[in-house]
């Protein structure tokens, strides 16, 4: 009992972290692109209750930022003026999954005024609002890569753990070559033979198609073995004595054998994915500025006046431990009552 609640507990907080960067555009106070080039590395806003002449404030309200003169990143509260907090406002004109059209936002300040829950950029640019459209490519395209290695890996591990023979040897020897590539090192091989300077969209999905194909051999060999013990059950051969097709087979009895298997899998693949898409574009080589990942993001780290003095700039990689270990503790749980089931 404790277990299943805990496991509910952690697919909620997945699943509302998913839903929030997938409606991005309501949740962030700015654009992605929305720069503000005379506040470079702004630190986080500070919120006020209590003003400068000692009112109490029922509302949360911000003071607005001014540079320190002649010191570059250095910055103090003008407090001649308040700027209160506000929910529901509007803003500039977004769409949802390219969809649905609207310019509400969940929350915000009056201008001149700007909001920096995680501080802000070189460019000025709001950090909180770049984590959650970043959000978008690197949680997205590990779930989407994950779907497509499980995918490949379900469809040869169940044609070569069924049919055996030669089937089974070509599928095999082509998940031991995989399995022993470095994964990393083919990825940057792949990549390299691919165009350099595309379009965001054809990058995310370049992504998602080469992470997702490196990744097939591993599940493969798995539900193979699975396969391989569910096809000689009693219910089987009788299935197959009575007339049943392959097909048939496959999809009433044997693959249902390995769902719980493809589960484990996927909790298991989705953070590997995600830290491949984010070294990727860390690196340059997944999607390009100005759309963000938390990868391009984190690669303002680079330069070593940034490392040491503007701690918000690490954001991004706590969010990256923050889902891993949910990750971890939902592939953890997911493995014990796949043994319980077994067993």
């Amino acid at each position: 009992m404790i277990r299943d609640r805990k496991l509910w507990l952690i697919l909620a907080v997945l699943v509302s972290a998913h839903l929030i960067v997938l409606w991005a555009p309501f949740f962030a106070p700015y654009d992605f692109a929305s720069q503000e080039r005379a506040m470079p590395f702004a630190p986080p806003t500070r919120f006020h209750f209590v003003d400068s002449q000692g009112h109490l404030h029922l509302r949360p309200f911000v003071y607005r930022w001014e540079p320190r003169p002649e010191t570059f990143g250095a910055y103090v509260e003008d407090q001649s003026q308040a700027f209160p907090l506000r929910f529901f406002v509007r803003g500039t004109r977004y769409k949802i999954a390219r969809i649905f059209d609207s310019s509400w936002r969940l929350f915000g300040v009056e201008e001149p005024a700007r909001i920096y829950l995680a501080g802000s950029d070189d460019f000025g640019r709001d950090q909180f609002s770049r984590l959650l459209y970043g959000g978008q490519i690197s949680l997205f395209s590990g779930l989407m890569a994950a779907a497509v290695s499980l995918a490949l890996g379900l469809a040869l591990g169940a044609l070569a753990g069924f049919y055996g023979g030669l089937v089974d040897d070509v599928v095999m020897r082509s998940a031991e070559l995989f399995l022993a590539l470095p994964w990393l090192y083919l990825l940057f091989a792949v990549r390299a033979f691919l165009p350099l300077h595309i379009r965001p969209t054809q990058a995310f999905l370049m992504l998602v198609l080469v992470i997702g194909m490196v990744g097939w051999a591993r599940p493969a060999r798995l539900i193979r073995g699975v396969v391989l013990s569910a096809r000689e059950r009693n219910y089987v051969l009788a299935a197959r004595g009575f007339g049943a097709s392959d097909f048939y087979l496959l999809r009433r009895h044997v693959l249902p054998e390995a769902y719980g298997l493809l589960l484990t899998q996927a909790a298991l693949l989705a953070p590997q994915y995600i830290l491949a898409e984010v070294t990727l574009s860390f690196l340059g080589l997944g999607v390009g500025e100005p759309v963000p990942s938390w990868g391009n993001m984190l690669a303002s780290l680079q330069k070593y006046y940034v490392l040491t003095s503007y701690g918000w700039m690490f954001v991004p990689g706590l969010a990256l431990v923050a889902v891993f270990l949910l990750y971890y503790q939902l592939c953890k749980i997911l493995q014990e009552q796949v043994k319980i089931v077994r067993f």
